[in-house]
């Protein structure tokens, strides 16, 4: 892929409330037609707009936030205050790709229970449901998420409320990820920093394990014997 691939600023939020059940966050299912991520779900966001980097005074991690607010009310009329996001992690699209994007990931409880309303257009659908019940969806192959939502999820699994979830993550080290695309046995593999095979793209060589492979649509998390320096993106326990 050439070097001359811009990548864009986004920014995305994963919207929080108190459900009876559990933790609960809304996912929005974009449109199968769509090139990027057509037919996943994943959480409100969007690329950063040059009136987001004005609001943002040209920084763009506080850009990012009134991207993240303007995105969730364009998208499903949510309302989350930028003040009140919590930033848990930036990916970066692997280098393969042909549309690339820098993207801040952040958490933010909904104050007000406003209703969903979608467009039709790039999001054809919308559910609130707990983390665990979309985590249960997606081990059974019933629900498509990328690496970026489900580490996220997996993440956020660990807290029983929308406070345990803010407080807990305003404490934690923000992961900045860069992963490399490989096969690996037929199967799709994200290489992440620590791996044995992230430099030279090749996850058969021996050695540490930083990775998620995607089998029948599942993805699984593996961190073996990795340098300390590189931090596991998710709970291991």
């Amino acid at each position: 892929m050439p070097d001359t691939v811009a990548i864009r600023p986004a920014s995305t939020v994963v919207l929080l409330r108190d459900g009876k059940e559990g933790l609960e966050t809304l996912l929005l299912k974009r449109n199968k037609a769509l090139a990027f991520a057509g037919g996943f779900w994943v959480f409100p966001g969007g690329s950063l707009d040059p009136e987001d980097m004005a609001a943002g005074e040209g920084n763009e991690e506080a850009a990012a936030r009134f991207a993240a607010a303007r995105e969730a009310m364009e998208e499903c009329g949510q309302q989350p205050r930028p003040d009140d996001m919590v930033l848990l992690s930036h990916w970066t699209t692997p280098e393969a790709e042909t549309r690339r994007f820098s993207t801040w990931i952040y958490a933010a409880p909904l104050h007000l229970e406003e209703q969903v309303v979608i467009d039709g257009g790039e999001i054809h659908d919308s559910r609130w449901v707990t983390v665990e019940q979309a985590l249960s969806e997606h081990r059974l192959g019933e629900l498509a998420i990328l690496p970026p939502t489900w580490i996220t999820l997996v993440t956020l699994c660990r807290y029983d409320t929308v406070k345990e979830a803010i407080d807990g993550e305003r404490n934690t080290p923000v992961p900045q990820v860069l992963p490399v695309l490989a096969r690996f046995d037929g199967q799709l593999v994200a290489l992440y920093r620590g791996d044995a095979g992230y430099d030279s793209a090749d996850p058969s060589l021996p050695g540490a394990r930083h990775r998620a492979l995607l089998i029948d649509g599942v993805w699984s998390y593996y961190y073996q014997d990795v340098d300390p320096e590189f931090q596991a993106l998710m709970p291991l326990d």
